[in-house]
């Protein structure tokens, strides 16, 4: 006979925030913990057997981190819901965690009241992102994403200066003079608000606006 209770997977890679959350999930009587992984490998490899109904998944792992493993879990598992907990406040992260198929996004520092509510929510099908990460994408949007403005032949230029090729060869490279190559790095360290040809490279890389070199 199935049980109606809650089924809880945990992950982490510290085994005292593991003990934690497993004290937590093991003192709600409508919870049931179903199993615990370390990293994000072993977290594919065990939780498909476990059939959990909610994953509370820590970010920042060695060997897989929490979103490469929901990415991988999600389309095997698609009435399995997700919960992202990590100490790391960040909008890319948390972009790439609803995209990986996170249902929510919850911050370490939460109370164990607060987490049961999360865990609740999740089964429910509802989400819940914490206010400092609400936060952060909404600063992001106001802000745009760098490099949103860049026009195409801006962004092709950026890609060769990120080959580390100079004014020169830049200018061969797409049949136009050195000094229309210095106007268009001039507009693209202005637009992506740095100030010499490095800063702009390793921007360009970080928010993958080119192809990686």
């Amino acid at each position: 006979m199935k049980s109606d209770k809650i089924r809880v997977f945990i992950v982490d890679d510290h085994p005292m925030i593991r003990a934690g959350l497993a004290a937590m999930i093991d003192g709600e009587d409508e919870f049931l913990r179903v199993g615990e992984a370390g990293n994000g490998q072993d977290a594919v490899r065990l939780i498909p057997s476990a059939a959990p109904d909610v994953v509370l998944m820590d970010l920042v792992m060695p060997q897989m981190d929490g979103i490469a493993a929901v990415s991988l879990l999600r389309p095997q598992m698609p009435s399995t819901r997700f919960v992202i907990l990590t100490s790391l406040v960040d909008p890319q992260e948390v972009e790439r965690a609803i995209e990986a198929g996170a249902n929510s996004y919850v911050l370490k520092n939460a109370s164990a009241h607060e987490l049961v509510a999360v865990i609740r929510a999740a089964h429910a099908g509802r989400r819940t992102l914490a206010p400092e990460a609400t936060d952060a994408l909404m600063t992001r949007r106001q802000q745009g994403s760098p490099g949103a403005d860049l026009t195409p032949r801006e962004t092709e230029l950026l890609a060769l200066m990120t080959r580390g090729l100079n004014n020169t060869e830049i200018a061969a490279e797409l049949a136009i003079a050195v000094p229309t190559v210095k106007f268009h790095i001039t507009n693209i360290l202005g637009k992506l608000q740095v100030d010499n040809r490095t800063e702009a490279v390793l921007k360009a890389i970080k928010h993958r606006l080119v192809p990686a070199p």
